[in-house]
């Protein structure tokens, strides 16, 4: 599949890969082979690195209140130790220059200096057990000298100082070009994003957060990653990385996120694309009192709004009235139409056997919802395997699925497995589904007016809804505003994207000039 791209300012010779850099399996502790991970990960990624849990310089004494705890992770720290040669193997065996990169990481440990998992630029590395933040920096420097690349990206930020989650008085950009913001623990974006903090580790600190490192003067881009447990990289909904790079190979990938031309997801594959004088997200332009600052973005979901905040204060948002008001019509259909299995009784599997098939237009593009087990703990029993989904195309306009669910384990918490798909037609244009033998189809026109829904047997039992047809105009949105700041060098802006079907976006910051935030108020207005 060819990459996505724009002609966007600062991104020509650029296209848009999605992967999971932050995620684990049973090589150390977690749930299923790192073979099943990498087969998972290929299903709807570009590239991804599953990750051991390989050291904990402080991990708490052993008292009989935390012994369950300090075991479970010494435990899965002698297991990585025990599997890393295998690890590495599978990890260069799955890349795939073009089609598909791996990397190689364990993840580091700390109380005192928050978590932060360590990447190397090939399939191969070590497990670096440092006493400290420092020591750690040691090590990578010395590899460094013998020409081997590293990061050491700090991760669940948000739990602040003391607590696992980042310490922006040891933070440097040395090894850590981004910060993994958002992932199954949460967003860290600011205190008030969305996705607060629920795990047992404790609530989002607002001195953990982004926003108060960008403030503080430190410049990272932003990342996503799922950190699922459960051998599924990219599990939709808890976080991914886009990067613009110009081409799908390891290098080109590493430099696009040494460079910051990174955004957060949390599944969508929303394009997003924003630009300060012409320079990329990630990147510094050169001091001035007026700035030109130019965004895309094509969604996966009708659109509800898009934010450009400036040092990590709203200053321009259009919601969806507004878009839907610019927004022209137009005869034909170009947009996405969506499918999901899933529901029905929780912890009862429904297995799902699915051909979808577009007729009387185009399928131009199919992307993966797709989603693991939620499982974290230690678990009673594993299953067989962990490979619930597979997928393929049958043909131009047709693709298959074979997945099993669950039912959602609880109201708030989505398992299905789905797809979006870019279709091109008119209101003729049919989606069919046959679902486990029995076929359904629904007309553009149809699905224009809402979603339609079936279940496959009697009351809670499993259940499959096409999504609502969305067009092109609730999917797209382009700002082109000036800024005029006077005094403001040191400025940060990033965009915010949120679909209606709560799927988000955050770009990495592009800075305006060296000096501190702050300056005199500043007025935003429309270019032209």
């Amino acid at each position: 599949m060819t990459a996505p791209t724009t002609d966007a300012p600062g991104y020509g010779g650029l296209g848009l890969y999605v992967g999971d850099l932050h995620n684990h399996c049973g090589i150390s502790y977690g749930h299923g082979p790192i073979e099943d991970a990498y087969a998972n990960a290929r299903l709807q990624l570009d590239f991804a690195s599953v990750t051991g849990h390989g050291w904990w310089h402080d991990l708490p004494e052993r008292t009989p209140e935390l012994a369950g705890l300090v075991d479970y992770h010494t435990e899965g720290f002698a297991r990585l130790a025990d599997r890393w040669e295998h690890v590495q193997e599978v990890t260069a065996a799955a890349h795939e220059d073009g089609r598909f990169v791996t990397f190689q990481s364990f993840e580091w440990h700390s109380l005192a200096y928050g978590d932060h998992c360590v990447y190397f630029d090939g399939p191969r590395g070590e497990i670096i057990r440092a006493a400290d933040l420092e020591a750690l920096r040691v090590r990578l420097r010395a590899l460094a000298a013998e020409g081997v690349r590293t990061w050491a990206i700090p991760h669940h930020i948000g739990y602040g100082t003391g607590r696992r989650g980042i310490n922006w008085d040891a933070y440097t950009e040395e090894f850590a070009p981004v910060v993994e913001m958002m992932s199954m623990h949460g967003c860290a974006e600011s205190d008030e994003a969305p996705r607060g903090y629920l795990h047992t580790m404790g609530p989002r600190d607002t001195a953990g957060t982004a926003v108060h490192g960008l403030r503080l003067g430190h410049r990272f881009g932003l990342i996503g990653s799922t950190d699922h447990h459960s051998a599924f990289p990219g599990s939709h909904g808890h976080g991914r990385l886009a990067v613009w790079a110009p081409e799908l190979t390891r290098p080109s990938v590493w430099d696009a996120v040494q460079a910051r031309r990174t955004y957060a997801l949390t599944g969508d594959r929303i394009l997003l694309a924003a630009s300060v004088n012409g320079v990329p997200m990630g990147g510094e332009a050169p001091s001035a009192d007026r700035r030109r600052i130019q965004v895309t973005v094509r969604g996966r979901d009708a659109l509800d709004h898009v934010e450009l905040v400036r040092n990590g204060v709203p200053l321009h948002r259009v919601s969806r009235h507004e878009l839907l008001a610019a927004a022209g019509g137009g005869a034909g259909f170009d947009g996405t139409l969506g499918f999901a299995v899933g529901w029905g009784r929780r912890e009862a599997a429904v297995r799902w056997d699915v051909t979808l098939r577009v007729e009387g237009g185009e399928l131009a593009d199919v992307q993966p919802r797709l989603r693991g087990s939620e499982t974290v703990a230690p678990a009673e029993s594993e299953p067989a395997g962990h490979r619930p989904s597979d997928w393929w195309r049958t043909g131009p306009g047709e693709l298959r699925l074979r997945t099993v669910t669950e039912g959602n384990p609880n109201t708030v918490t989505d398992a299905t497995q789905g797809f979006s798909l870019a279709v091109t037609g008119d209101d003729r244009t049919r989606l069919t589904a046959v679902v486990n033998g029995v076929e359904t189809s629904y007309s553009v026109g149809e699905l224009r007016e809402g979603p339609r829904t079936g279940f496959i047997g009697g009351f809670v039992s499993g259940a499959y809804r096409f999504d609502r047809a969305v067009p092109a105009r609730e999917l797209t949105a382009e700002l082109d505003l000036v800024d005029e700041r006077p005094g403001g060098d040191g400025d940060f802006y990033h965009v915010r994207v949120r679909q209606l079907n709560d799927q988000w976006a955050w770009s990495s910051p592009t800075w305006v000039g060296r000096a501190g935030a702050g300056g005199p108020a500043a007025s935003c207005r429309r270019a032209g």
